[in-house]
């Protein structure tokens, strides 16, 4: 279990919650005094409690936690230019701890972080990003501690799955001044491909995946050049990358943090949630391909922004902590998939407000404009997954 790489620690905020692939576990840095310590949440009984694991000390605020599948939680603790990785659980009173070893970065240029959780629950991954390339770690769930399983030429952020595997990874990769979507497979040495191009001078990444449906969020300054907008397609696809205006808020930050899985063959009908931050604060948004509008809810009390899960039959969970309640999950019943028939024209404005007021609101019909809302992309390749790879701007 040797150390046997190098990245420096980040200062970041402790993170709101993680949850892990299939939602039954959450994990995350719990505050009390001035002491961080990691907390697991267990979200698939009747209902949700908090077990802390205090393990004797206080957590650095660059410290990150992720539940693994069977209930214990990882945490990486940046300690002397060293990332050392353990897993978490509960032993009665007390918490037990099993050290997996440590990542060394000397390079004070490189950043280590921890992927989002692999679909199998079994394993954890971490990159590390250097000046000039990242390298890709497997920290739990290999034979030996921590293993470095590619290196991948440029600066790589992001981190998507594809499937249900725990195969294929999505990150978005910056070489040449330019950040491309590209597939890591993982069963193969870490091969890397091109997932998405719009064009060459865009800078173009993939936000969120269904491997069910395969439907994908993306963000490219295609359309607008120097202006990122949301969009999506559908992994395999020949139809066109959809830029659609009902995701466009004026003065607000919209990131997706939660698709709807279990709808295989109907990507367009998946509902996406989104984190809205606005002049009136967050809320919560709610939208699906096949529909032209996007439905505002209130945020919860105590809603750990950014966080949530759907269930197959469209429920959206969203794990909430306040004093009275330190662990709990808001329910919530968006309306479900009716898409506008095509009779809706110009006139008709069916536009709902964010909450306490519909400033800020983009929800009207979805028509053709002048920026072009659509990229079509050329004919997949034959990669595995079947990427969208190149989708040149057309339909201007």
């Amino acid at each position: 279990m040797a150390a046997v790489a190098v990245a420096t620690a980040v200062a970041t905020p402790p993170p709101g919650c993680v949850l892990s692939a299939d939602g039954s576990y959450g994990a995350r840095l719990a505050r009390e005094g001035d002491s961080l310590f990691p907390e697991r949440w267990t979200l698939d009984g009747p209902e949700p409690y908090a077990v802390p694991l205090r393990a004797g000390r206080s957590e650095d605020p660059g410290a990150e936690v992720q539940p693994m599948g069977d209930g214990r939680v990882l945490v990486r603790r940046p300690v002397d230019g060293r990332h050392a990785f353990a897993l978490l659980y509960p032993t009665g009173p007390g918490t037990g701890e099993v050290p997996l070893g440590a990542v060394v970065c000397p390079d004070g240029g490189t950043r280590l972080r921890l992927l989002p959780p692999a679909p199998c629950g079994r394993r954890a991954y971490a990159v590390a990003v250097g000046p000039r390339s990242t390298a890709l770690w497997l920290v739990a769930g290999g034979a030996f501690g921590p293993e470095r399983v590619a290196e991948i030429p440029g600066r790589c952020s992001g981190g998507v799955w594809l499937d249900r595997d725990g195969r294929m990874l999505s990150l978005d990769r910056e070489t040449g001044g330019r950040t491309k979507a590209v597939v890591v497979d993982l069963e193969r040495g870490g091969e890397v491909s091109p997932l998405l191009e719009i064009t060459e001078e865009s800078d173009d990444r993939v936000l969120l995946a269904d491997p069910d449906s395969g439907l994908l969020l993306i963000r490219s300054d295609a359309p607008s050049p120097g202006r990122g907008r949301l969009g999506w397609g559908v992994l395999g696809s020949t139809l066109p990358v959809r830029f659609p205006a009902s995701l466009r808020l004026p003065d607000c930050a919209v990131t997706p943090f939660a698709v709807q899985p279990g709808q295989a063959l109907t990507p367009e009908g998946c509902a996406v949630a989104l984190r809205v931050d606005g002049p009136l604060g967050s809320w919560v948004g709610v939208w699906r391909p096949a529909q032209r509008r996007m439905h505002h809810l209130p945020a919860p009390e105590g809603w750990l922004a950014g966080t949530g899960l759907w269930t197959a039959d469209g429920v959206l969970r969203l794990p909430c902590a306040t004093p009275a309640m330190p662990c709990g999950v808001a329910v919530l019943n968006p309306p479900g998939p009716n898409p506008p028939g095509p009779e809706r024209g110009r006139g008709e404005d069916r536009r709902e407000g964010p909450p306490e007021g519909r400033k800020g609101s983009s929800e009207k019909p979805e028509l053709p404009s002048p920026e072009g809302e659509s990229m079509t992309p050329a004919a997949p390749a034959a990669l595995r997954p079947v990427p969208l790879r190149e989708a040149p701007l057309g339909g201007l």
